[in-house]
């Protein structure tokens, strides 16, 4: 039947206990049984020391070293050196007048290498500790090893960080020392804390964030490696048991990692999987991969968990993610932007009237963006007033996107009311419209041309900041004189606009443009000038919509090779007189 997998950390602790329990019960079927010891003689009390033979064995009547005559037993010690796996050597105690051993002598020792830059022990026998190993006096070695003949208790992991200069140079290692009495004499052994291999498995556990761990079930040892202490954020020896991880599992995972111990305690290998830990108050997210150690009765006995900490990534991921989701609804918002922006612009600046073509003018328009989809603050305006007169207007708000289309909007509105006021001209359209801008507190600066042509074909005109038109005539595009040109809209109220009067004629094209289509990085403004004044004089004898067509094919980046691009939005007014 299919396992029921526990939803809470209570029921899968439950889980556990009872599977380990199954298991050590039957593992004590077949277990094999050691009688308990039988009682020994008492040893020495307290502030005795037992008699010992110098080769470590208990003295008495029957020991092998004290009942042959003429036997040595130091051989006993220094014989049994060469089988012990790490660096040993037995050493004398080299004592002072007063009794204190301030040194060792080296009697015997084995040829095992601690480290690649230190000597084995065997080829320093009869030579002093200080003067092999003159590094061990700062770590406290000798202190230690005097203690072992002053107490009698062995030494077990002391721990020296051994330094010492040598020819090419300084060399450190951190050295474990084991040592015990054995006479008047020291049986020590030492080796490095960590061996070559340790020291990558402790390199890979960092550089991967991962650990593992090892649970005995019928013992009840756990064995985790420091890379796991590292991860759980737990001291070395402070493993956790299978019942203390079910705690610090999420309530959402422990589906999840009972799935995966449920398998791996029946013996089967679960596939991997994503489990989330509570460390300390920090969600760490785990990948763990599990391989139970199957006896040959066919039960695990022993359950390994590979760990490796996902919690960076994972961070990265719904930062990433965060990012993403924030990016789409820019792009979204911009989208309805741009789709607002442009019917705003389309209902905005519609094209010219007809009945413009039936007073002898023909007009074209463009707007055109730096960029696709751009909207800006650029406007015109040209309309047959009740009077008789033309309206011809052009100006650019400050800015980009909706706030500049509004501030458009808000201009061209304002302008279309004012100019139908009876008797008013050029100039006065202009202050008026300077006054409004400066009164609105939410308001930007702006440039602008407003000007009238009348029924005898005189324009007149005022300008706030803005680039003078251009005028072509028999051939030859040239500016309009702006000696009369104000300040920019918003820039100083109670400003007087003066205003020109140019009389036009048959055939010529009067040309409006707003500053992005002059206007260069890193380039003078008359050089951009110069630059539409030539294209401009290749539309002559053109109309109004095929000169447009050709400005904007010189300025348009996908039709053009040469360096005119467009860096800002733009708009152009064309006027042709028939």
């Amino acid at each position: 039947m299919k396992p029921v997998i526990a939803q809470d950390p209570e029921t899968l602790k439950q889980v556990v206990a009872s599977e380990v329990a199954a298991l050590r019960t039957a593992a004590r079927r077949d277990a094999g049984v050691r009688p308990d010891p039988a009682p020994t003689a008492p040893g020495p009390q307290d502030g005795e020391t037992a008699r010992a033979c110098p080769c470590g064995a208990a003295g008495g009547p029957g020991h092998a070293c004290a009942d042959q005559d003429g036997h040595d037993p130091w051989a006993c010690v220094c014989a049994t050196l060469p089988a012990i796996p790490v660096s040993a050597a037995l050493l004398v105690p080299v004592r002072d007048e007063d009794g204190r051993t301030g040194d060792f002598t080296v009697r015997a020792g084995n040829h095992v290498r601690s480290a690649q830059w230190l000597d084995a022990p065997d080829r320093h026998i009869g030579r002093r500790l200080l003067e092999v190993q003159p590094g061990a006096a700062a770590g406290g070695l000798i202190e230690a090893l005097a203690e072992v003949l002053t107490t009698g208790r062995a030494l077990h992991d002391h721990a020296v960080d051994y330094t010492e200069q040598r020819g090419d140079g300084l060399h450190r290692a951190r050295l474990l020392y084991d040592a015990a009495s054995c006479g008047d004499q020291v049986l020590v052994t030492w080796r490095p804390a960590r061996n070559r291999t340790e020291m990558l498995s402790l390199d890979a556990q960092y550089i991967a964030s991962m650990g593992w761990g090892t649970w005995d079930l019928l013992s009840g040892d756990t064995t985790w490696s420091e890379g796991l202490h590292a991860i759980f954020r737990t001291e070395e020896g402070r493993a956790l048991s299978l019942v203390e991880l079910c705690d610090a599992v999420l309530l959402d995972d422990v589906p999840r990692f009972g799935k995966m111990l449920t398998a791996l305690l029946e013996g089967e290998e679960p596939a991997g999987a994503e489990v989330r830990f509570s460390v300390l108050g920090e969600i760490r997210t785990l990948h763990l991969v599990g391989h139970p150690v199957i006896a040959r009765d066919g039960l695990p006995w022993a359950l390994h968990l590979i760990a490796r900490d996902l919690t960076a990534q994972v961070h990265s991921r719904q930062r990433l993610a965060a990012t993403r989701r924030q990016r789409e609804e820019l792009r979204k918002e911009a989208a309805a932007e741009r789709l607002v922006a442009t019917a705003l612009r389309e209902a905005l600046l519609p094209t010219h009237s007809a009945e413009l073509a039936e007073l002898g003018l023909s007009v074209a328009a463009a707007y055109l963006p730096a960029e696709s989809d751009a909207v800006g603050g650029d406007w015109y305006k040209c309309r047959r007033l009740p009077d008789g007169r033309i309206l011809l207007a052009i100006g650019d708000a400050c800015g980009h996107g909706l706030g500049a289309v509004a501030r458009m909007a808000q201009q061209r509105h304002a302008l279309a009311g004012l100019a139908h006021a009876p008797g008013t001209h050029a100039g006065q359209l202009t202050t008026w419209l300077n006054e409004l801008v400066c009164g609105d507190d939410a308001a930007e600066t702006a440039t602008g041309i407003i000007g009238h042509i009348d029924g005898e074909r005189h324009f007149r005109w005022a300008c706030a900041g803005h680039p003078a038109p251009l005028l072509l005539r028999d051939g030859r595009a040239s500016e309009l004189d702006t000696s009369h040109r104000g300040p920019l809209f918003g820039l100083l109220p109670g400003h007087e606009f003066a205003t020109a009067t140019v009389p036009l004629r048959r055939g010529d094209l009067l040309l409006l443009y707003t500053d992005g289509m002059v206007e260069r990085r890193g380039e003078d403004i008359g050089q951009g000038i110069e630059t539409l004044r030539r294209v401009l004089v290749s539309c002559a004898g053109l109309g109004a919509q095929e000169a447009m067509d050709r400005l904007m094919a010189a300025f348009t980046p996908e039709q053009n090779e040469d360096d005119t691009c467009l860096e800002d939005d733009t708009c152009l007014v064309a006027v042709r007189l028939d």
